[in-house]
C-alpha cells in the first residue's frame, strides 16, 4: 500500500498488486425522494415457470401483513405484472421522477407498459437500452417508504438480472421452477449467478407441481412430482414452496384481479421474508 493511497481512488490507481484495493461500487443510487428496505429480486433460468404470478403473489401476501410494497417489473421485453393486477393506467412524472401506478389494495407497481402509447406495442431494444430502463426504474422512479421492492426478472442470466444485481441493493433472490428434469438444472444455473455475484439464495418456489382432483382431492403429479424440494436441501435455500395448478388463479391473472386470490401455499416463504425486518 502506497503511503499516498487514498482508497478513494482504488478504480483509477496504477499501483500493481496493491493490497488495499477494493471493488468499484457499481451500485446506484435510489430516487432521492425512496426509502426503501429490501430488495428482493425474483427469477428463473427459463421462461413459463410462473415467475410473474410468484412475483404478484408474494406482493400481495407481503401487502396483506401490512408491509408497504412495491414491484419493479425488469422483464422490459415480456412484461405481464400491470395485466395481472388490472393496471391499464399510464405512468405519470414531474421534475423529481416518476410516480409509480397503484393496484386497488394499494401495491406500487412500474412496468415498460406503463409508458407506452399502446401497451400491445412490441419492446425491440437491444441489451444495454434494456438495462438503461431497469436502472430508470430504479433511480428515476419515487418509491416513497417501502418495506419490499420486488423485481421481476426475465428468465435466463443475461443483461437483465447482472444489472440489477450490480447496480440494485438486492437482498437476496427468490427462484422459480417447475417439475421438469431440465428445469432443475437450469435452477441451478441461476443459483450459481446469484452466488457468484455474492447474492443469497432466500427461497425456492416449485410452480405446477401438481393438480387437485376436483372429486377426490388426490395430488396428480402431471410432470412428475419434481425435485424442488429436495434441490432446496441439496443448495441449502433456506424456504421452499410449492404450487398447485389452480384454474381458478389463472381466471384471476386474466380478470386483472390477482389481489383477490386467497390459498396459503406461500404463507411460510412470506413468513421467511418477515424475518428480514
Amino acid at each position: 500500500m502506497s503511503e499516498t493511497c487514498n482508497e478513494s481512488s482504488c478504480s483509477s490507481c496504477s499501483v500493481e498488486g496493491c493490497s488495499s484495493r477494493k471493488a468499484a461500487d457499481m451500485k446506484e443510487p435510489a430516487n432521492q425522494y425512496s426509502h426503501i428496505k429490501h430488495v428482493i429480486g425474483v427469477v428463473s433460468g427459463k421462461g413459463g415457470v410462473g415467475k410473474s404470478l410468484v412475483t404478484s403473489e408474494l406482493a400481495v401476501k407481503l401487502h396483506r401483513q401490512g408491509y408497504k410494497v412495491g414491484v419493479l417489473d425488469a422483464d422490459i421485453t415480456g412484461p405481464s405484472i400491470p395485466k395481472v393486477f388490472g393496471i391499464h393506467e399510464k405512468a405519470v412524472g414531474n421534475d423529481k421522477g416518476v410516480f409509480p401506478a397503484q393496484t386497488p389494495e394499494g401495491i406500487k407497481i412500474i412496468s415498460v407498459n406503463l409508458m407506452l402509447d399502446n401497451e400491445e406495442d412490441p419492446v425491440i431494444w437491444r441489451g444495454p437500452v434494456i438495462a438503461g430502463v431497469v436502472k430508470q426504474f430504479w433511480n428515476e422512479v419515487i418509491w416513497g417508504d417501502l418495506d419490499y421492492l420486488l423485481v421481476d426478472m426475465p428468465p435466463g442470466t443475461g443483461d437483465v438480472p447482472l444489472t440489477v444485481f450490480q447496480s440494485l441493493p438486492v437482498d437476496g433472490v427468490i427462484i422459480v421452477t417447475s417439475p421438469q428434469e431440465l428445469v432443475e438444472m437450469i435452477v441451478k444455473k441461476a443459483y450459481n449467478m446469484a452466488k457468484m455475484m455474492n447474492v443469497p439464495v432466500l427461497g425456492l418456489v416449485q410452480n405446477m407441481s401438481y393438480l387437485l382432483c376436483p372429486d377426490c382431492g388426490r395430488m396428480i403429479y402431471i410432470y412428475g412430482e419434481g425435485k424442488g424440494e429436495q434441490t432446496a436441501k441439496e443448495l441449502s435455500i433456506p424456504s421452499y414452496a410449492s404450487l398447485p395448478i389452480d384454474p381458478s388463479i389463472a381466471a384471476l391473472c386474466d380478470a386483472g384481479k390477482i389481489e383477490e386470490f386467497d390459498h396459503p401455499y406461500l404463507d411460510a416463504m412470506v413468513k421467511y421474508l418477515s424475518s428480514l425486518n
